[in-house]
């Protein structure tokens, strides 16, 4: 079963730190989200594999929007 990440907040996709089919720990960064002129990590829910970036740099997102599908391992 897939994992998928959201965003916690709105903002612009400011980093995408990771890579289709990387294998990620849980608390890894993935990607960075810039609101209101400060940095946001976004954060690897679980240990698994990278299998969807749904967006990239520079992309506006919304508060819930799907930012990666991962599949968990262990």
């Amino acid at each position: 079963m897939s994992e998928e990440v959201r965003a916690l907040l709105s903002g612009n996709i400011w980093e995408v730190i990771v890579d289709v089919w990387d294998t990620v720990e849980e608390d890894d960064e993935l990607i960075i989200i810039e609101a209101l002129k400060m940095e946001n990590p976004i954060f690897a829910p679980c240990d698994g594999k990278i299998l969807e970036i749904k967006v990239t740099k520079g992309d506006q997102v919304e508060d819930d929007d799907p930012l990666i599908i991962m599949e968990p391992t262990g």
